[in-house]
């Protein structure tokens, strides 16, 4: 039985996906060739061509699925916080926490602004600054923040753990720089909340 196109076509973009993913997480973008890579998903050039555009248009969706998988981790975690404000700080220091994670440091840390620029303009950045906005909305409304701008304020939690998470990434040590970046930006952050 003949399979229906567009499910043909999802599986050929996640077969490039997998093996980009694998590729770039090993042995990096600038040493993966295109032949290769096909290759070993069992596929054309012709079928990253047309899918993806070229090799970048192929990084940018290997990121964009990476960081789906970072969004879903952080999402979930301030469900387990006894409170709000808990919840909403271990969901910032989740991200920092995600540059230790091999492939996330090499892929989306350093291959990333690399080849596709400045994370600040990459399109799933919108999204996590929408949602760290609400959140604080939604602690200012509750008398747990001081009152402060939320887009601001989101901007400026969202650079200091971009921030951190590329200094942990280029570390000589990782973990001891994982640490001291988390105790200073959970104490900067505890500077939002409302003094009574």
């Amino acid at each position: 039985m003949r399979r229906p196109r567009t499910q043909m076509i999802a599986e050929t973009r996640a077969k490039l996906i997998a093996a980009a993913r694998t590729a770039f997480g090993t042995i990096g973008y600038a040493e993966t060739s295109m032949d290769d890579l096909t290759a070993s998903a069992g596929l054309t050039r012709g079928a990253l061509y047309h899918h993806f555009g070229d090799k970048k248009g192929l990084l940018a969706a290997v990121i964009a699925e990476i960081d789906g998988e970072m969004n879903a981790h952080m999402r979930a975690i301030p469900a387990k916080a006894p409170d709000p404000w808990t919840g909403f700080r271990d969901e910032c220091t989740a991200y920092i926490e995600l540059a230790l994670d091999p492939e996330i440091q090499r892929i989306v840390l350093r291959e990333g602004p690399a080849v596709l620029g400045d994370p600040w303009d990459w399109p799933t950045l919108s999204e996590c600054l929408r949602s760290m906005t609400e959140s604080l909305t939604r602690l200012a409304e509750a008398g747990i923040v001081a009152p402060v701008d939320a887009e601001a304020a989101a901007r400026l939690i969202a650079g200091a753990t971009q921030y951190a998470a590329q200094w942990i990434a280029h570390a000589p040590d990782p973990q001891a720089t994982s640490r001291k970046a988390i105790e200073a930006f959970n104490l900067m952050l505890d500077g939002l909340l409302k003094r009574s």
